[in-house]
């Protein structure tokens, strides 16, 4: 089974002033495909702070999988992509790509997206959407694919059966 750790980028989420439903909408997808989530924050959109909570999570709880929603726009308090450029050892351009294709399908506002992907130990840290309709629709897209992703990385392939 994987771990993963959530993180929500959001000012208002944080502040408890918006719900934060993209976040919930994360934890059930993962569980429903039998990942186990280790842990769920809501932070404000400051860099240091995400990088921070992305470092623990990979280095200290040795988490699988990060998946962050938010923080991937045009404002200039999104600063997730810039977070997890600095946390990450190696690009995974493919699965943002994967992500922004499909997402082009639904929207042309997709190609506003500044979301990456990458790998930091053995942890896979994927930027997701901010809203929670976009975030269904990209983890779904890509739910399956991680999981081989993930058991190449890990080597955990002998001892995961998947759901």
């Amino acid at each position: 089974m994987f771990k993963v750790g959530i993180i929500t980028s959001s000012d208002k989420g944080y502040k408890k002033e918006r719900e934060d439903k993209s976040g919930k909408v994360i934890h059930e997808i993962v569980t429903k495909n039998g990942y186990k989530v280790i842990k769920q924050i809501v932070l404000p959109d400051e860099e240091d702070k995400l990088l921070e909570e992305m470092i623990y999570m990979a280095d200290k709880l040795k988490v699988d999988l990060i998946l962050t929603t938010g923080g991937t726009g045009f404002s200039t308090r999104d600063v997730t992509p810039e977070a997890t450029r600095r946390a990450v050892d190696r690009l995974a351009p493919g699965i943002s790509e994967a992500i922004r294709n499909y997402s082009l399908k639904i929207t042309k506002r997709a190609m506003l997206s500044r979301a990456i992907s990458g790998i930091r130990n053995k942890t896979l840290i994927i930027n997701l959407p901010g809203s929670e309709k976009a975030v269904v629709e990209s983890l779904e897209y890509i739910i399956d694919s991680l999981y081989h992703g993930l058991e190449v990385m890990t080597g955990k392939t002998s001892e995961c059966a998947r759901k």
